[in-house]
C-alpha cells in the first residue's frame, strides 16, 4: 500500500494547524507551553513508583524530626520538589495550622496548572473533528467546482476525506488519549502530595501543640542523642 497517499500537506494544515490554533485562542502562551512540556513526563511518570518513594522519603523526614526536632526536617535529602518544599516549610513552621495551609494553597495552584494544560489538549480534541469537517466541505466545493474537468475531480474529494480521516485521529488517537492520561497522572500526583502533606502536618502538630509531658520527653531524648 502506498502510505503517501493519506500524506496530504494542505489537509495536515486544516486539521492539526486549525486545531492547535483553536487551543491557543483558547488558552494562554505558558498554557500551551506547559502543555507541550507535559509530553515529557506523560510517558516517563510511573505513578505507583513515585508515590512508593516520596513514602519512603516522608518517613525518613518524619523519623528525623522526632529525633532532632522538625527544625531540621529540611536536611533529608529530598528529590521531589513538592515534597523538598513541604519539607523547609516544615522546619521553619511555628503554627501547627500554617503548615496545612501553605500546602492546601500550593496543592490548589497546582491543581489550576494542572488543569489548564488537561484543557489545552482537550481543546485539539474537541476543534479536530470540527476543522477535519471545514476539510471536507472545501473539498467537496473543489470537486463540485471542477465537474467539467474528471482529472480534478480527485484531488476534490481526497482532501475532503483526508481531512475527515485526520480529525477522527487526532481527536481520538493523539489530543484525547494524551488529556486522559495526562489527568490521570495528576489525580496519582496530587493524591500522594495531599498524603505527604496530612502526614507532615501531623508531625507539626504533635511537635507544637502536644501534651507538655511529651514534648518535654521528646526534647530529653534528642538531649540524649545529641551526646
Amino acid at each position: 500500500m502506498n502510505v503517501a497517499i493519506f500524506l496530504d500537506p494542505v489537509a495536515i494544515l486544516l486539521v492539526f494547524g486549525g486545531a492547535v490554533l483553536v487551543a491557543a485562542m483558547r488558552s494562554t502562551f505558558h498554557d500551551m507551553g506547559r502543555a507541550i512540556a507535559a509530553l515529557g513526563p506523560l510517558f516517563r511518570s510511573r505513578p505507583e513508583a513515585e508515590a512508593q518513594a516520596v513514602r519512603v522519603a516522608v518517613n525518613r523526614i518524619v523519623e528525623r524530626a522526632s529525633l532532632t526536632g522538625i527544625a531540621t526536617a529540611d536536611r533529608v535529602p529530598v528529590v521531589e520538589r513538592f515534597l523538598a518544599h513541604a519539607a523547609a516549610q516544615l522546619s521553619d513552621v511555628r503554627e501547627p495550622g500554617r503548615l496545612l495551609s501553605w500546602g492546601s494553597d500550593e496543592l490548589a495552584r497546582r491543581a489550576e496548572r494542572h488543569a489548564a494544560v488537561h484543557a489545552v489538549w482537550r481543546a485539539m480534541a474537541d476543534a479536530a473533528p470540527a476543522m477535519g469537517m471545514i476539510g471536507t466541505v472545501i473539498g467537496l466545493i473543489r470537486m463540485f467546482s471542477a465537474l467539467e474537468d474528471p482529472t480534478r475531480i480527485g484531488p476534490g474529494m481526497a482532501l475532503a476525506l483526508l481531512t475527515t480521516l485526520y480529525g477522527v485521529i487526532v481527536a481520538n488517537c493523539v489530543a484525547g488519549p494524551v488529556a486522559a492520561r495526562l489527568e490521570r497522572l495528576s489525580r496519582a500526583e496530587l493524591l500522594w502530595q495531599k498524603e505527604a502533606l496530612d502526614k507532615l502536618s501531623t508531625v507539626a502538630r504533635e511537635e507544637l501543640m502536644g501534651p507538655l509531658e511529651t514534648r518535654v520527653s521528646r526534647i530529653e531524648a534528642r538531649l540524649r542523642v545529641v551526646k
